[in-house]
Order: structure tokens, then sequence, then C-alpha cells
């Protein structure tokens, strides 16, 4: 807003509600092509803060898989302004090559886990791609033979494309390892 000078969008970041809906509707490149300012590269990078790492859940139990680390992820594709948009994360992992290698590290969550106790039944609710976790947590009670009933809620928008892991979730139903599935 400082650098173009221009008073509607000096007006719009001023109040925080009128920033919150300004952020919420726009991305970086929108901002600068409908407000733009003399930027060179250097002070433009150094007025960015870097991008946050993104955080994604194990979708798989290291019992059933091996050395194998799968992992759940929606695309994100989108048209904004008659351009083509996408995720950062997304795009770049949806794009990666069978056996390509990226850096990663794993960030523990002791209070999100399995019950000590595998005969303690687990209920377990993943909205949308949320669901990653679960199907680790069903392979691996099953890998243990845990004897705990696993009753799953799934919702996600659209049956046709979005019912992610349909089969191994029917599957499990019809070998007892998961025994119960609300879908929204």
């Amino acid at each position: 807003a400082q650098r173009s000078g221009n008073p509607e969008l000096q007006k719009r970041v001023a109040a925080p509600e009128t920033l919150r809906a300004l952020l919420g509707g726009y991305q970086l490149l929108d901002l600068i092509k409908e407000y733009p300012a003399a930027w060179e590269a250097a002070p433009l990078v150094q007025a960015l803060r870097p991008l946050a790492p993104r955080m994604y859940s194990i979708a798989s139990s290291q019992a059933a898989v091996g050395s194998e680390v799968h992992l759940t992820l929606a695309h994100v594709r989108y048209e904004h302004g008659g351009e083509q948009r996408w995720g950062c994360a997304s795009r770049f992992l949806s794009g990666l090559e069978e056996g390509g290698r990226l850096p990663i590290f794993i960030e523990e969550n002791p209070r999100f886990r399995l019950p000590a106790d595998p005969a303690r039944d687990v209920i377990m609710i993943g909205p949308g791609t949320g669901v990653a976790p679960f199907r680790a947590f069903v392979q691996e009670r099953s890998a243990a033979g845990a004897g705990g009933r696993n009753w799953l809620f799934f919702g996600n928008p659209h049956f046709d494309s979005d019912f992610l892991y349909q089969t191994e979730w029917q599957r499990a139903l019809k070998d007892g390892e998961l025994h119960r599935l609300d879908l929204a």
C-alpha cells in the first residue's frame, strides 16, 4: 500500500476488518496486479515472509507398508480472474515422480495417538483429507490384532470424486477391521 501510493488500497489496509477481507480474497500476485507498484526483485523478496512449512498427517502404518510413507493431499487448483492458480505444496507434491525424493521433517504429536490398550474402542472423525491419520490408525490396529472396535466418521462433499480410500474402507468393514463407517 505504501509503495503503490494507491489511496483505495491504503484505506483497505488501514482497518482490521477491511484488511482481513482483502487478505481473505487476494493472493499477493492479485494485489500486485491490481495495485501496481515499482518493485525491484530483491526488495520484493525481502518484504515477503518465508513460506510456512506444510504439515501433512502420515496416512499409513509402518507395520502395514514398511519403509514407505503415504500422504493424502488435495491438489489445490482453481481459477481466479481468468487465470489458473495452484497450491504451492500440493502442486509440487503431486508432480513428484515415483521414486522422487524430497527433504522432510517429522513433527510428533504425543496427544494424537491410539490408546495404549488395544482393547479400547476408537472413534475417528476425519473431514476431507483429515481422514489420512485414521487410515494409518486402522492399518496399525489391524496389524497389531487390536481387539477394540473402530468407528470412522468421514465426510467430503462429492461421493464420486472425494470418497478417499473408498475400497480400503469397504474392505476393512468386510474384514472386521472397521466396525462402523458413517459418511457425510
